[in-house]
């Protein structure tokens, strides 16, 4: 069967920034079957025409007037069920050792965290094309790396593609932006109560029945994947 994934990152600075107010880095992504890529894209389409949404969606430009249309969003996230579903990656940059472990590269230890995050979601005898965020990477070959580690790794399985596109181009990055959002948002404790993105917050979580946190692997809708980077069992 042939998946499409669309991915987006919250906070991508903070693996080298010991000035923040953040935690954790969050990496998303969307998985749906590659045939629902155009009735996905067509209903998507239809809840930005009912409220007049006529620019890129994301988790930033949520505002008061904007409100209804990000909760309606999230809600058909959720109604769609295991047909489309999200996973994230929750790094504590307090943990990460980039000289240790990464050849003291934010970038290249990025890119790891990517590999993490997508590796233990790739079944046998499927194919899969990732689409990500565009991003200025110091190394142009970062994203051929990483397609080629993925499939290495996962050798019943194709990876056919890991390429870059403008998220103001895509839809379903723009989707993925606001989930990933959404779970930096939880992770990080910043919530501001009473503000149009805490709104969205606990009116998807109402939804999910359980506030943002991080998951067991087999979850399968709503996947929070916090990594330990402590060792131990």
């Amino acid at each position: 069967m042939k998946f499409e994934v669309y991915c987006d990152e919250s906070r991508p600075d903070l693996l080298g920034s010991r000035r923040s107010n953040s935690r954790f880095m969050v990496i998303g992504s969307l998985w749906l079957p590659e045939e629902e890529r155009t009735p996905f894209k067509s209903e998507i389409q239809k809840l930005r025409d009912e409220y007049k949404i006529g620019s890129e969606f994301k988790w930033q430009k949520i505002s008061p007037s904007r409100c209804e249309f990000y909760k309606n969003i999230v809600e058909w996230f959720h109604g769609k069920g295991e047909l489309l579903r999200f996973r994230c990656i929750a790094v504590d940059r307090q943990m990460v050792n980039l000289k240790l472990y990464h050849e003291n590269d934010q970038e290249l230890g990025f890119y790891k965290f990517y590999y993490q995050m997508l590796h233990h979601w790739i079944l046998d005898f499927n194919e899969y094309a990732f689409f990500v965020d565009f991003k200025s990477n110091r190394l142009r070959n970062r994203l051929h790396i990483l397609r080629r580690c993925l499939d290495y790794s996962n050798l019943s399985s194709v990876v056919q593609s890991v390429q870059a596109v403008r998220s103001e181009e895509s839809m379903l990055i723009q989707m993925a932006d606001v989930l990933t959002g959404m779970a930096a948002y939880r992770l990080n404790n910043q919530i501001r109560e009473e503000s149009a993105k805490a709104e969205v917050l606990k009116h998807y979580e109402s939804l999910l029945g359980r506030k943002i946190s991080p998951t067991f692997r087999n979850e399968q809708k709503f996947n929070v994947f916090q990594i330990n980077l402590t060792g131990g069992w």
